[in-house]
């Protein structure tokens, strides 16, 4: 299978996540793509958040064909079982930040383990900004 990551995931190898615990069938193997893709759209239902944020280093990936469902994702393994999961986010104003961040937090956990059967060690998340639900993103840039 080819590995393609993309460039918001540290973590370049696959990951194996056994179906019953002799092998009976072989190896399941989920790309880290597919984590950032379950992470990003588990994310993204939250209400309060309005998106995820990449980094400068994000920007200039998507320049060479990241795909945008990995920005402002980071996985990393913890060890041969866990992931970390990193997500920066752009939160609505006037909502209870913390809040947010920890609906996030547990909806994201949540969804990769039970999609997957991967266990989660952390998801931190990294408020990048805060905007208006309706505010155009080109209004920010200006």
């Amino acid at each position: 299978m080819e590995n393609q990551t993309g460039n918001a995931v540290t973590d370049t190898r696959d990951l194996s996540v056994s179906e019953s615990s002799n092998d009976q069938y072989g190896k399941i193997k989920i790309n880290n793509n597919v984590i950032a893709v379950i992470a990003h759209e588990t994310a993204q239902k939250v209400q309060g958040v309005v998106e995820l944020h990449g980094s400068l280093t994000d920007g200039l990936a998507e320049i060479i064909g990241k795909k945008p469902k990995d920005r402002g994702i980071r996985i990393e393994k913890e060890g041969d079982e866990f992931l970390t999961i990193d997500l920066s986010v752009v939160i609505e104003f006037g909502v209870n930040i913390p809040e947010v961040c920890v609906k996030v937090q547990g909806a994201v956990k949540k969804a990769i383990e039970s999609m997957t059967g991967q266990k989660i060690f952390a998801v931190n998340i990294v408020v990048q900004g805060i905007r208006s639900k309706n505010e155009d993103v080109n209004k920010e840039l200006n």
